[in-house]
């Protein structure tokens, strides 16, 4: 597998007998691929220049990398070229958060064309199978003997499993639409380009399958793991609850670990083309020696997107409740509140404004997250303002000049 595969720019996948139309990085003279943490393909130092209007002098050369002559800030030097919504040079925090926002922007018909559509869709699956299909929650005795209330727990959390499985399915299927469309829009715009729906659909479309088996294989490992953490403290019986407990806790640590470090899979296997498991080991090498900044621009976006659906969810879920008349003392009832068509339509659709304000900075934050090792790593910024038609970038190797708008 080649290590260090080009920007599969959308607009510019091969047909049969073509170029991929993208210009692709060449590889270290050295041969030792990405292992190195700066690419030795660097253009000539007057190309580090902000390309000059007509009747303007160009600006001094500019150090290489080493110099950091790419970097803003620096007294004197010029700014990063910026075709899109990121300029073309290492990202900080606030610039990746900033990318993923000002897409929603610049293509917020496309984007809120993807969210919106998949989020509703999703939500009135859900009410269905909620209202239909599922049984009807076990009713709980509150003058129950420690006995049945222990039956009624198990009861009830046979229930809850047997709920969170359509669930759990439905947003699976949500998730992987969205995450590989809304993949495309953000690589359009960090070009500069306009993207449709319908080109996002046709682009994104044959990813789809090998996308499915990636976010399947991900949480199956996931449950894998967590038995074999807990596993022999279950086995045990009541003597082997702490070691169950310490178990899960091993088990946790090592699932974050993974998250973050196939974190980059899934931009990897939709803008390289690459297979499940090449994405994966692509996404392991992307991540090597930046877990934590990873980690912690990671957990952050969470911890926004989060926020952001508290915010909305509450609001609509008071009004859903004094809709349909169901008191917050209802939860403590014996028997379980009653939901009626008002209060999961309400809901439903504070969901679906949540969702269509999140996904994509969720999203977002990802792809661009790859798009920053990339250009750390492997000098990914040259090959996009090359793709980009930028001047003073050179011009790309015969037969992969960028096509597609």
């Amino acid at each position: 597998m080649n290590d260090t595969p080009g920007w599969a720019s959308p607009g510019s996948a091969p047909s049969e007998g073509q170029s991929t139309g993208v210009p692709h990085p060449a590889p270290p003279a050295d041969g030792n691929g990405p292992a190195q943490k700066w690419s030795k393909e660097q253009p000539a130092p007057g190309q580090w220049s902000a390309p000059t209007g007509p009747g303007q002098a160009p600006g001094p050369p500019q150090p290489g990398r080493g110099g950091g002559g790419r970097y803003d800030g620096g007294w004197g030097r010029p700014p990063a070229a910026k075709p899109g919504v990121i300029p073309l040079r290492p990202l900080g925090v606030g610039e990746i958060l900033d990318g993923a926002v000002s897409t929603m922007r610049a293509h917020w018909r496309t984007v809120l064309g993807v969210t919106v559509t998949v989020s509703v869709v999703s939500q009135i699956c859900s009410i269905l199978v909620e209202r239909y299909l599922l049984p009807e929650p076990p009713a709980v005795d509150p003058d129950a003997t420690p006995e049945e209330a222990l039956e009624q727990s198990v009861d009830s959390l046979q229930a809850s499993l047997v709920a969170l499985g359509p669930a759990l399915l439905i947003t699976l299927i949500g998730t992987l639409l969205t995450t590989a469309l809304l993949t495309v829009v953000i690589s359009r715009s960090v070009l500069g380009r306009p993207v449709t729906l319908a080109e996002a659909w046709r682009e994104a479309r044959p990813r789809l399958p090998h996308l499915l088996g990636l976010t399947l294989l991900l949480p199956l490992g996931s449950i894998a793991i967590m038995t074999v953490g807990m596993l022999p403290g279950v086995l045990i019986g009541g003597a082997g609850v702490l070691l169950s407990v310490l178990g899960g806790i091993a088990a946790i640590t090592v699932l974050i670990w993974l998250m973050i470090r196939f974190s980059l899979a899934s931009p990897a296997l939709v803008l390289e083309r690459q297979g499940v498991i090449a994405s994966l080991r692509r996404s392991a090498k992307l991540v090597q020696g930046a877990w934590w900044r990873i980690f912690g621009i990671t957990l952050l976006t969470l911890l926004l997107a989060f926020l952001v659906n508290v915010v909305i969810a509450i609001p609509f879920t008071i009004i859903a409740f004094a809709v349909d008349g169901v008191g917050l003392s209802d939860l403590l009832t014996g028997t379980g509140p009653d939901f009626g068509w008002a209060f999961l339509i309400i809901t439903g659709i504070g969901s679906v404004i949540a969702a269509s304000i999140t996904y994509p900075i969720t999203a977002g934050v990802t792809v661009l997250l790859y798009v920053d090792q990339r250009i750390r790593r492997e000098a990914l910024d040259l090959e996009l303002a090359r793709a980009a038609d930028l001047p003073g970038y050179g011009a790309a190797p015969p037969g992969s000049e960028p096509t597609g708008g």
